[in-house]
């Protein structure tokens, strides 16, 4: 039986990674758990001081807290500027339906084309096309003309080998990207805009099995299980507690708000502290902030500074935006901007939050509101791809609608979703 993301001889790896992000000095850990792991001890042990070194790094200060609070008064208070208009936008009835549709439809399509890809690295990506002929990317990912040797070096994901090439798909297959805003407009449906923690809590439980959920929301489901409440789910033992988890799950409070980021966030905060803390919190709150934005901004720019806005302008997350931001002043192409972003954040995990928002913010800004150009830079980019596909997807969804999403994407979805 294989179960992934929960073996303590892995946790504790990443763990001490984690804190040296949050500038923790570990240095003595590591050697701690080096000399044990080559020690020729026993499993059992070895998980035993996995646990003991894990519990101890965590309760070591961490010199970013003051400018990364967990809480949302704090993260309010450290964003003055970022509240709400005092009037909703005024949108016919056709109109927000389509932009919502848009929405959907945009967030399926992007996560389709990144599919087939994820965990791919960037020059796999590459040869991939190149290989089939379809560099730069314009079209879904197709096997027909794939030498072997190129498959063989950089397999397909293992799943959407099967359902998201151009070749085969049929509708929008089961991803967790579309799994959590359906949950999440369950949970809205239940419980109305006052939802809390608990509420998101308790629809994981009942319905999402333990295997369609990942590292961090995987940690934290197992807390849940040891009867653990919120927000100590997020933090016992819980080393992918920064990664892109949260940042996937917000899109619904995006969708819900339109014109209000301010409110955006303050519903995806309550969704992200389930299982992550400060930047793991922020991308969720940026990415629902962001869309709400969307419905009311003049271009893909204003959108985006309106969900920076925010989260804390001190934090890892914030400088990473901004540093995306700026990337048109010094780079005239996308490929150009990849390398800066990978040299500046390539440190990070490939489903790290930090460095795959910086990539879809980038994504966004060259893509200057044309839906293809913004997905299809987001994949090109690597790292989570499906996830990176999905959130600009959705984002330019909102912006443009619907009716105005070409139908080379949209089409092959038959409007269906697994």
């Amino acid at each position: 039986m294989r179960i992934t993301w929960i073996k303590p001889e892995e946790l504790v790896l990443h763990e001490l990674k984690q804190a040296e992000e949050e500038g923790k000095e570990v240095a003595a850990y590591r050697r701690r758990w080096e000399e044990a792991a080559a020690s020729g001890a026993d499993l059992t042990a070895l998980r035993e001081l996995a646990r003991e070194i894990m519990d101890e790094v965590e309760a070591l200060p961490s010199p970013t807290d003051p400018l990364e609070p967990s809480e949302l008064s704090a993260i309010e208070a450290l964003c003055p500027g970022g509240g709400d208009a005092g009037t909703l936008p005024r949108f016919s009835r056709d109109e927000l339906l389509d932009r919502l549709k848009g929405a959907w439809l945009g967030r399926a399509a992007g996560c389709l084309l990144g599919k087939p890809v994820e965990k791919v690295p960037r020059e796999g990506i590459r040869a991939i096309l190149e290989a089939t002929g379809r560099w730069p990317l314009d079209r879904y990912f197709t096997a027909v003309g794939l030498p072997p040797e190129v498959e063989a070096r950089y397999p397909w994901n293992r799943k959407s080998r099967l359902n998201s090439l151009e070749e085969n798909i049929v509708c929008m297959p089961e991803d967790d990207d579309l799994n959590y805003p359906m949950l999440n407009l369950h949970v809205l449906e239940e419980h109305g805009r006052d939802f809390t923690t608990e509420n998101i809590a308790q629809a994981w439980l009942q319905m999402l099995p333990v295997l369609t959920v990942f590292t961090a929301e995987r940690i934290a489901y197992m807390n849940l299980l040891l009867l653990k409440e919120p927000p100590e789910t997020a933090m016992y033992r819980n080393p992918y507690r920064e990664w892109i988890g949260a940042q996937i799950r917000g899109d619904i409070f995006g969708w819900i708000n339109p014109g209000r980021p301010r409110e955006a966030a303050a519903m995806a905060w309550r969704d992200a502290r389930l299982s992550h803390v400060k930047n793991g919190i922020y991308g969720e709150m940026f990415v629902a902030a962001t869309l709400a934005g969307a419905f009311v901004a003049r271009d893909v720019r204003e959108a985006v500074e309106m969900g920076l806005a925010q989260i804390p302008p001190g934090s890892r997350l914030a400088e990473a935006i901004r540093f995306a931001l700026s990337l048109p002043e010094r780079e005239a192409t996308w490929e150009g901007a990849v390398d800066r972003i990978y040299e500046r954040y390539g440190h990070y995990h490939w489903v790290h939050t930090i460095n795959n928002a910086a990539l879809l913010v980038a994504a966004l800004i060259y893509g200057e509101g044309d839906y293809e150009r913004t997905i299809c830079n987001a994949v090109m980019g690597g790292w989570d791809t499906d996830c990176n596909g999905a959130t600009v997807g959705s984002v330019i969804g909102v912006m443009l609608g619907a009716s105005k999403l070409p139908a080379k994407w949209i089409a092959p979805l038959n409007n269906r979703v697994r």
